[in-house]
């Protein structure tokens, strides 16, 4: 199971991996949108920090006028700060929802992008059949994207912000505190802009004692999306296999894997909760140390009468915006491990698809090609395990338009495999495997995939729902006795749940029968039916695609023989030949 690596917070390796991310969205064509958007959420995001600078100053002319007793002064100040305060909130507002207009078009964006990647080139079967070491790629699209993302704008946006703080309240803190004078001894101490100096010692100490205390959060975050994610898909996968597991029994074996996988989520946590602790009492004891710290070194000067209250009160302010401006790494630090974290989880999967793709594009092995040739055609193919042990050793056989082939042989003996080679998805060999050019297959095992939704959209699968007429498929449905489902089109129900296995594999055959494939390639797709059935089915399909080729794995004799031709894997050793007849 990967690890995040032990890499610094920040370092080449993760600005490498950011920039790739980023450069995702940026580059693609809802940039431009996406920039305007972000151009007008820093704006706001400006005039926020530059409202804050007026309300500070409409601040301190409210307490100056409380201290001079001064009622129309007193007043006009708080009409000012009433006038910028509603300002200031429309402002914010504004800017929150421009914010979140953006990220979730980059979300939106970015999750398409990493959907196409892991399902269209067919990476999500090939990662499990040749790697298998990206765990829970459907928790780093659902929610590792949208941690990124949230977090990429959140800390972005909130750096210029305290950037642009910095700027605005540095030349305020600077011109308050900078004729401070101290006596020592009889002496006169004069530091210029001392609470900007003050407000920069104290964050680059708490910024260094913030990392040394949280650094340990960065792979604990790591291992927590892991390990919530396989609790959580445990329990889908106990739901969606309900029946099986009480035909078998296996209540305490599926209580026993969900509690040994939430301890793990338990340990994680406590690892987190633990390194949050110790991190809070930190960061929260700095906070509180540091609303003290311009109060202690503004009050001799008060006290003495050279500072006003209303100067008093500007300075806290001030004091506060630039010391929280510095301090943005502490105040960031636990969102910044939990980006991190996301960026590699992120950054691992994609590794992954990639190096998954190019292996098989540079793969010299098995080749499926198409040709103008109309027929099917294996040349001199040996088939592999993943350990490069042989399973089935040079197959040269031909099937042409219309044959019907009953595909034969032992348990092991490699039938299921010749299919998946077939259909593309085993790579492990060598040879060639030739398919007509516009040929369309269907492939259909003994559980039948029925995706969730109406029945109408699982019958016209992976067809947009709708793209078959509905008397049309009611007809399909009342040949292969299913009349009881001819009204239910427009109901949605987890159809694998709710059907018995022949009720699955006569929805299966509808399908196909709708879609009309012009080769048809099935193993056990009628093992749930009698055999006083299964010729009426070849039947079926032979008098609604007469031209259509059928290749069955037979492993009952009602099923070989609906087929006129017999290939036979024979062991010969730890390997299989194909015998044609």
């Amino acid at each position: 199971m990967p690890q995040v690596s032990s890499h610094a917070l920040f370092g080449r390796r993760f600005a490498r991996h950011l920039a790739r991310l980023t450069r995702v969205y940026w580059t693609s064509p809802d940039a431009l949108k996406g920039g305007l958007l972000l151009a007008l959420t820093i704006s706001l995001e400006l005039c926020t920090v530059y409202g804050n600078v007026r309300l500070s100053v409409a601040q301190r002319r409210i307490f100056d006028a409380f201290e001079g007793k001064q009622m129309a002064a007193l007043y006009g100040a708080f009409g000012v700060f009433i006038g910028l305060a509603l300002a200031f909130v429309l402002v914010s507002t504004f800017r929150i929802y421009t914010r979140q207009t953006l990220e979730i078009r980059w979300r939106h964006w970015l999750t398409d992008h990493y959907l196409k990647q892991w399902i269209t080139s067919q990476a999500y079967y090939q990662i499990e059949l040749h790697r298998k070491a990206t765990d829970n790629p459907d928790q780093r699209i659902a929610e590792d994207v949208r941690n990124y993302v949230a977090s990429a704008l959140g800390l972005s946006l909130s750096l210029l912000s305290a950037l642009a703080t910095l700027v605005s309240f540095a030349g305020v803190l600077w011109s308050l505190s900078g004729h401070w004078e101290y006596d020592y001894h009889g002496s006169h101490i004069h530091i210029p802009g001392l609470m900007m100096w003050v407000a920069i010692v104290y964050a680059l100490v708490t910024s260094w004692l913030t990392h040394r205390v949280g650094r340990r959060l960065v792979p604990i975050q790591f291992d927590r999306e892991r390990f919530e994610a396989d609790f959580r898909f445990a329990l889908v996968h106990f739901r969606e296999n309900v029946e099986l597991v009480a035909l078998s029994r296996g209540e305490d074996g599926e209580q026993r894997t969900a509690i040994s996988r939430f301890h793990n989520v338990i340990r994680n946590w406590m690892q987190l909760i633990g390194a949050q602790r110790d991190l809070m009492l930190l960061t929260t004891g700095i906070g509180q140390a540091n609303s003290l710290v311009p109060l202690l070194i503004a009050a001799p000067g008060y006290f003495a009468g050279n500072l006003t209250l209303g100067s008093v009160i500007q300075t806290t302010i001030a004091y506060a915006q630039v010391s929280n401006a510095l301090v943005w790494f502490v105040n960031a630090y636990q969102e910044i491990a939990q980006w991190r974290a996301s960026i590699e989880r992120l950054f691992t999967f994609t590794e992954e698809i990639d190096s998954t793709c190019a292996d098989l594009q540079l793969a010299q092995g098995l080749r499926v090609e198409r040709r103008q040739d109309g027929a099917l055609r294996l040349s001199h193919v040996f088939l592999s395990r993943p350990d490069g042990q042989v399973l089935v050793e040079d197959v040269t056989a031909a099937i042409n338009p219309g044959d019907r082939v009953a595909l034969l042989g032992p348990s092991g003996a490699g039938k299921r495999t010749l299919l998946r080679a077939i259909a593309g998805l085993w790579r492990f060999g060598r040879g060639q495997i030739e398919m007509p050019e516009e040929a369309r297959s269907t492939f259909l095992w003994d559980r039948p995939y029925l995706p969730m939704g109406t029945l109408r959209a699982a019958l016209s699968y992976p067809a947009i729902e709708g793209n078959f007429a509905d008397d049309k498929i009611r007809e399909i449905l009342q040949l292969l006795d299913l009349n009881a489902f001819a009204e239910r089109l427009g109901d949605s129900e987890q159809w694998e749940q709710r059907l018995s296995g022949g009720e699955q594999q006569r929805l299966a055959l509808t399908r196909l029968l709708l879609h009309e494939p012009d080769w048809i390639f099935l193993d056990g797709a009628t093992s749930s039916l009698d055999d006083e059935a299964v010729p009426g089915v070849y039947a079926l399909l032979r008098e609604r695609l007469p031209r259509a080729a059928i290749v069955s794995i037979a492993d009952r004799a009602a099923v070989a023989q609906c087929h006129e031709r017999q290939w036979t894997l024979v062991p010969h050793g730890a390997a299989s030949t194909l015998q044609v007849d």
